[in-house]
């Protein structure tokens, strides 16, 4: 780690901290001051990803609805050289990866990426993710308003802010540039489609809202909560929602610690409810959104007079530019789709890209949730020039957002998680389409995602065909497979669907389950029917029926254990997730913990950021209050039950001196109160009179153990 505070001094002061700190971490981990498992939830949140390769990291970043300058781009181009092994990924929330990064390398990743303008802060871990959003934002002849500006607003507004940095899962929001839904909000935790409303002869912009959506294992479709929001109320709306996802969801169990699962538990009205009773406590209960915030257009390009001597296939010409481009809502320019193959593009191949844009786009690229780019504001006189410098670069594919366009997770190139390999599978379906099916290139309505697992990373369950990783045994013998789902993804008029699960096939096997599926659909469904329609008719046995020839595993070859893009046999090996947060700990630096939490409460306070310093005092008497539970024994895992716990183990036993009443009620003064100097002054000193009696029973009871910490058994620790 060569970074300094000499190199640090002309970043913002945030980006200082944040570097120094991970530094300080990363040395006091490699001196063994630090538990291994608390440091790996730090890093998490710090974009610091480990990978199935032991020794090496993923590095994250958090890119807001996918929104990258040239320079930008050139930059990332340049430190993914410098520092890995010169692959750029792009992911499916619109961020770029890179992978085979050294722990030490990471401050000095996160400077030189900083000095761009990017971070890499909370784009991992128990937080609020990367916020995506519609890439045809802001030139979408649909949409009722451009939506960037909101989302950077969202991003800005919750990126260190202490309600979302120690949550029981992570949070994924969306923004749809209109009713297409093209950014998928119902799948997503929190979903926004701009809509406009007159009140009083004055035009509104607002937001239909949607809720506690989401895929994975359990793929639940997104809850509607407001036709019509308005648009300075959607910061509010998602604080006091995530207050409430802290409080009351489930930590223990993490397969069941998202916000859908709690929202199915207690039912959209009571969750609703309870977001509208903390709502009053907020300090703003509206926040007006400065559109100015994000600069829509930046250097337009001229003219171009290209070279009219270069030769273009205009046969490949043409079938390009009819997949590949749309008319902007701007008159005179047209938004130009750049398909990257399963999301991959090398440092060399970006930067020559780079340049491109700045020549013949808007200095707008965006990140598209296929994995791919979009560039904006080209003339239709220079598309012949951009296609022939595309496709020099390989990058002149057609097809873009068809069903040539596939999604695919890294799986097990490199995710410990990863159950089978996703781009090995990937390049094989691409090859059966463009040689077998290419006059389907054109159509948008089918689309293929794979993932290596069922986490769902490449929003298998948001396809018309989709792919997720796993396994077959056939006796002592382990095969790759995959689980076919079918149906999912959204329709015409915007209806979002989750993809029903049919069968599960051998891995080597899956190219001919596509030939069937798309020849059958091809001779079967009736003229101008979509492929979710027909799935519909005809229902899951019959296409279970259709590929159960495929599943029978008395002829498998030698060939079928060996997956995708493999040359070796396939072995089964499948590593932790790193989102779950601490696993083990002792009592006295969970509360440790609760200490820092009155530190960082009275540094907000001096600066007065009274909201923050408010919900660091809170978070300080749930964790002083976990920490003596855990010394009991008791399960921690929600905040609610912790409070109520404590009054049962401590306040009605007598074992603390106690005078103010029922301690929940006590504690969650903060969401009845407004967020004044006066009352953050006052809940901050409560706190510490608290956090003083929790150290003196603690003390009494080491006097019992002889001084001797207690290990925290590990699924009561959660909360």
């Amino acid at each position: 780690m060569t970074v300094s505070k000499e190199h640090l001094r002309h970043l913002p002061e945030a980006d200082q901290k944040d570097i120094q700190e991970l530094k300080y971490r990363i040395n006091a981990y490699h001196e063994g001051k630090e538990d291994e498992d608390r440091f790996k939830h730090y890093r998490l949140t710090r974009g610091v990803y480990g990978q199935r390769q032991l020794g090496v990291q993923m590095f994250r970043t958090k890119i807001p609805f996918g929104r990258l300058t040239a320079a930008q781009l050139t930059r990332l181009a340049d430190v993914s050289e410098k520092y890995t092994n010169g692959n750029l990924h792009l992911t499916t929330r619109q961020n770029i990866q890179m992978h085979y990064v050294k722990l030490d390398d990471s401050p000095s990743i996160w400077m030189d990426l900083a000095e761009a303008g990017i971070t890499a802060r909370e784009a991992c871990g128990n937080t609020i993710r990367n916020i995506t959003a519609s890439a045809k934002a802001g030139v979408d002849p649909e949409e009722a308003f451009d939506v960037s500006p909101y989302v950077q607003a969202t991003f800005e507004y919750f990126l260190r802010n202490p309600i979302c940095q120690e949550m029981g899962r992570k949070i994924k929001p969306a923004f749809s540039s209109s009713d297409q839904d093209s950014a998928f909000t119902y799948f997503h935790d929190f979903g926004f489609i701009p809509r406009l409303r007159t009140v009083d002869g004055q035009v509104v912009r607002g937001f239909k809202v949607v809720l506690a959506g989401g895929l994975g294992a359990v793929g639940i479709v997104a809850k509607p909560v407001f036709d019509f929001l308005e648009a300075d109320r959607i910061l509010p709306f998602i604080e006091a929602s995530i207050r409430i996802f802290d409080r009351y969801g489930e930590r223990e169990k993490r397969q069941k610690a998202r916000m859908k699962f709690l929202v199915k538990k207690i039912g959209v009205e009571a969750f609703m409810e309870l977001v509208e009773e903390e709502w009053k406590a907020l300090s703003k209960q509206r926040i007006p959104i400065d559109i100015t915030l994000y600069n829509p257009v930046i250097h337009l390009p001229k003219e171009n007079q290209d070279d009219k001597s270069i030769f273009i296939d205009s046969i490949a010409y043409e079938g390009w530019k009819s997949t590949n481009t749309f008319a902007q809502k701007q008159d005179g320019y047209v938004g130009v789709w750049v398909r990257i193959p399963r999301g991959d593009i090398h440092a060399e191949t970006a930067r020559r890209f780079a340049q491109i844009v700045k020549k013949y786009a808007a200095d707008d690229i965006r990140i598209t949730i296929q994995q791919g780019f979009l560039l904006r504001y080209v003339k239709p006189s220079s598309l012949p020039g951009l296609y022939h410098a595309l496709n020099e670069l390989g990058l002149a594919l057609p097809g873009a957002n068809s069903i040539a366009d596939i999604t695919a997770c890294p799986g097990t190139d490199t995710c410990a998680l990863g159950v089978t390999n996703s781009t090995g599978l990937a390049e094989v379906l691409e090859h059966v389409l463009a040689s077998e099916f290419e006059h389907l290139i054109e159509n948008s309505d089918i689309r293929i995602k794979i993932s290596g697992c069922m986490n769902s990373c490449g929003q298998h369950m948001a396809a018309q065909i989709g792919f997720h990783g796993s396994s077959i045994r056939i006796g002592s013998l382990i095969a790759p497979a995959m689980q076919i789902v079918l149906g999912g993804g959204v329709s015409p008029d915007g209806e979002g669907y989750i993809a029903q699960k049919v069968i599960k096939l051998p891995t080597r096997r899956i190219p001919d389950a596509l030939r069937i599926l798309l020849l059958d659909f091809e001779q079967n469904a009736e003229n101008g029917q979509e492929f979710n329609q027909y799935f519909l008719a005809q229902g899951k046995r019959y296409f279970y029926a259709l590929l159960k020839p495929l599943a029978q595993s008395e002829n498998l070859q030698e060939s079928d254990y060996i997956d995708w893009g493999q040359e070796t046999t396939y072995k089964q090996s499948i590593g932790v997730g790193e989102c779950a947060g601490v696993t083990l700990d002792v009592v006295g630096t969970i509360l440790e913990d609760a200490r820092q939490k009155l530190e960082l409460a009275e540094e907000a306070h001096q600066q007065s950021f009274f909201g923050d310093s408010i919900y660091h005092s809170y978070k300080a008497f749930i964790i002083g209050a976990k920490g003596l539970l855990l010394a009991k024994d008791v399960k921690c895992n929600t905040h609610s039950r912790i409070l109520s716990d404590f009054q049962q183990q401590y306040i009605n036993s007598h074992e603390i001196s106690w005078e103010y009443g029922d301690f929940s009620q006590w504690v969650l003064r903060m969401k009845k109160q407004a967020p004044t100097a006066e009352f953050a002054s006052n809940y901050l000193q409560d706190a510490q009179e608290f956090f003083q009696s929790v150290i003196a029973i603690r003390n009494q009871q080491l006097r019992v153990t002889d001084g001797k910490e207690k290990l925290v058994i590990e699924n009561y620790y959660k909360a």
